[in-house]
């Protein structure tokens, strides 16, 4: 069965945004094995400068080099990456596993977005959307569409 792994800097506080994680994550185990990998976002003060927020992400970027597990497929989201619709997402997922991929890793990163270093290890890169999402929002929004790309995949009624 195919891994799933998202590697995710920042916890969920909000209960209601940790109830959505776990519900979709619940639905996911029925089409693959999913992981979510929780990431200490770098606290900085209110008014950071440029240089106090590449040095943040640098932090979280050697965190996340050490828990992504480079034998996968690696999907950072950023907003540098391809939008895809729901049944695009079914057809990358097909093609993946197709060419053999067995492992999948999805990266979101904090509030200040990802490390380039970050960006460039990904094999493809995708943007949820043109508009910002708050990153705690992103990862309910992922983890449904995921479940969403599996359903279309099995000919399920999810997805309408």
């Amino acid at each position: 069965m195919l891994g799933v792994t998202l590697i995710c800097v920042g916890k969920l506080g909000e209960k209601y945004y940790a109830d959505a994680c776990a519900e979709y994550l619940k639905r996911l185990g029925a089409f693959c094995r999913p992981n979510v990998v929780e990431i200490p976002e770098e606290r900085l003060r209110q008014d950071p400068s440029p240089g106090e927020i590449s040095a943040a992400l640098k932090v979280e970027a050697g965190k996340i080099f050490a828990a992504a597990d480079r034998r996968s497929l690696i999907v950072p989201l950023c907003v540098e990456g391809e939008e895809l619709s729901s049944e695009e997402l079914a057809g990358k997922l097909t093609v993946w596993t197709n060419a053999g991929h067995s492992r999948l890793t999805f990266i979101i990163g904090g509030s200040f977005g990802l490390a380039d270093e970050v960006k460039r290890l990904g094999t493809f890169r995708l943007s949820m959307s043109r508009m910002t999402l708050p990153h705690h929002l992103a990862r309910v929004f992922l983890l449904e569409q995921l479940y969403r790309a599996f359903s279309i995949n099995s000919g399920g009624k999810y997805h309408k």
